[in-house]
Order: C-alpha cells, then structure tokens, then sequence
C-alpha cells in the first residue's frame, strides 16, 4: 500500500496530500477537493469519535480463523464493507485518472474480492453516467446512489440506474444541502415522508437511505420502506460542526435494529475500526476516501490491495477481542470502563 499510496500523493497534488492519517486537518475547508466543509469538524469529529471506542483484549478462547462474512440485503460479502459512493475526479481529485477508469477500478476491484462497491451522482452528466457505465460493464455488480434531485431529474436517473442491471439503488439524501447545485439549476433538497414513501414505492427495489444521524429518522425511513439505511454526515462535507457517526450509532441501532438494515460510515479507516461500527450496532460499513486513493494510485489493483489489508486488519482484530462471526459481534468486546 505504500507505493500506491505515495503514487496517489504525487497525482492527487493539492487536492489531497494522503496523508498518514487520513483525519480532515490538513485539507479543512476544501470544498471541492476531499476536505470536510467549513472548519472540518464533522470531517474531524468522525475520526476523534471512533478514537474515543476501546477494545477489550480477550484471548482465552478457541476463535482462531474468524468469519468475516456477512449477508447484506441478498449480497454475500467477504467481509462486511462497501465502498460508498463517491465521485467527481476532475473537480475532487486534482484529474489524477479519468472518471471512467477510477469508478471501474472501485467496480470491478470490489467485484473481485467479494464485496461491493457504489457509485456516485452529480454534475455534469459524465460524472454519473461513468457510474451506470462501470455497474452494467459489471453484470449489475454495483450500487448506484443518486442525489436528491427535484422534479422529473430523480426519476430520469432511476431509469438509467435500473438499466445497469443493478437491484439495488441508493438516494444519499445527505446531498440535500448542496446549495451550489441549485445555483447551476439542477436543485437537490430534503424529502418529506409522504414524498420518500412514494418515491421508494415506485423504485420497486432495494433501498438505501444514506445520510441518517438521528434515531427519529433511522424510524421515518422505516416507515418509509427503505431497506437500509446509512448512518453518515457525508464525510463532514454538508453541514459543519455535526457529530461522528460513532457517536450517534448506538442511539439508532437501539431504535432500529433488526428493523432495517444498517450501515455506517465516516472515519472508518482500519480493520479495528470497521469492528468497532459492527459492535455499536451496523450491519456493515462503507469507507469513502481511502478507497479514493487506491483508485487513483494503483487503480483496480490498488483497490484489490486496500480491501485486502482491511480483511487482514479485520481477521487480526476479531481474533484479539474473541469475535467469531462478523455477522455476530458482541458490544461486550467494547471497553466502557
């Protein structure tokens, strides 16, 4: 990973120094670009949320080959990641690689090892059009996201999604406050329940609502019947000075879990970490900016060497704390002292 990593470094040039650790303070306030709006705290507070989770070390027991896999709305994954959806290279990543060839390395790197990965919706057109492209290169192999388009533009973009071949699709709802999509004419904005109930009923397909952080709303999408939802502020690039995603988990997964399928992300940047979300309450993570820059410094390969090193990290990290099953991960292995 260090060689892709220091390839990605010398690509990305100021939109991303990849740095040792990937934190949001050296880029705060780099909007286009991968920082975390504003001051960078939501970005901020993800990273120092997850920090704040201990692990107890137990190892008298018998698990010695954990099981990292898990079930996710029908999927089988190797382990319990996703690569959540993120794009625009051109105005994000400093033109490192092309759109095509970056989300088709998240697509097919992802396909290879087993897991998923989801593509990314915006302005201009190319920029999801790479991503419908990459998931029906890919038999359907992929989740398309888009944003929260008003008038006949959502629908339009459902009909190309569904023409991926995909079964899945996903509305990051968190996009809503992207005020300079509204200036170019191309308006995002909030959902009303009535308003998202109808829109996942005449999707008539698997769901998912990414941009939920409170239980209140973990409930309405529910009620809304969305299949899952994603437990996010958007990598602190929406609204500054929201909490970590870890912080506000366990409160959600009290509310729904078992109800909904519940996925997490932001800050998530080890093996250690993605447990610690399965022991506060997600089903399954998704991970953003890291696989960013596997993409762009090693393309496919790059993203096949990242999931591997999170698979080895997760297998280590079970081990250490006496979890057998991903699939079952006990909040007991959390230190509360």
């Amino acid at each position: 990973m260090k060689e892709i990593r220091d390839n990605a470094r010398k690509l990305m040039g100021n939109q991303c120094k990849v740095c040792a650790i990937c934190n949001g303070k050296v880029c705060a306030g780099q909007v286009p670009g991968m920082g975390g709006l504003g001051t960078g705290a939501s970005f901020r507070n993800n990273l120092s949320a997850l920090e704040n989770v201990r692990l107890n070390m137990r190892l008298i027991h018998n698990v010695v080959e954990p099981d990292t896999t898990v079930s996710i709305l029908g999927k089988d994954l190797a382990l319990p990641l996703i690569a959540a959806p993120i794009g625009g290279v051109s105005f994000n990543m400093n033109e490192a690689i092309t759109e095509d060839d970056y989300i088709q390395s998240i697509i097919n790197g992802c396909k290879a090892k087993s897991i998923i990965g989801c593509t990314g919706d915006g302005v201009p057109e190319w920029l999801s059009s790479a991503g419908f492209n990459a998931v029906k290169l890919a038999d359907g192999y992929g989740i398309p996201f888009i944003k929260p388009w008003e008038d006949e533009e959502f629908f339009q973009k459902i009909e190309l999604a569904k023409a991926t071949g995909t079964d899945t699709i996903g509305m990051d709802i968190d996009a809503a406050g992207l005020i300079t999509l509204r200036k170019m004419g191309r308006p995002v904005s909030p959902k009303p329940l009535a308003e998202l109930t109808d829109i996942i009923k005449k999707i008539g397909m698997k769901f998912i609502l990414k941009g939920v952080m409170t239980a209140d709303e973990a409930e309405l999408a529910c009620k809304a019947g969305a299949d899952a939802i994603v437990v996010s502020n958007h990598g602190g690039r929406v609204l500054d000075h929201a909490p970590g995603t870890a912080e506000v988990l366990p409160a959600i997964a009290e509310r729904v879990k078992g109800k909904i399928t519940i996925l997490a992300d932001g800050g998530i940047r080890t093996g250690n970490d993605v447990l610690k979300m399965l022991a506060l309450g997600a089903d399954a993570v998704m991970i953003g900016r890291p696989f960013s820059v596997a993409a762009v410094g090693g393309l496919q390969d790059g993203v096949e060497s990242y999931i591997d090193s999170i698979h080895s990290e997760l297998k280590q990290v079970m081990v250490l704390t006496g979890t057998g099953k991903a699939s079952a991960v006990d909040s007991k292995i959390l230190f509360n002292g």
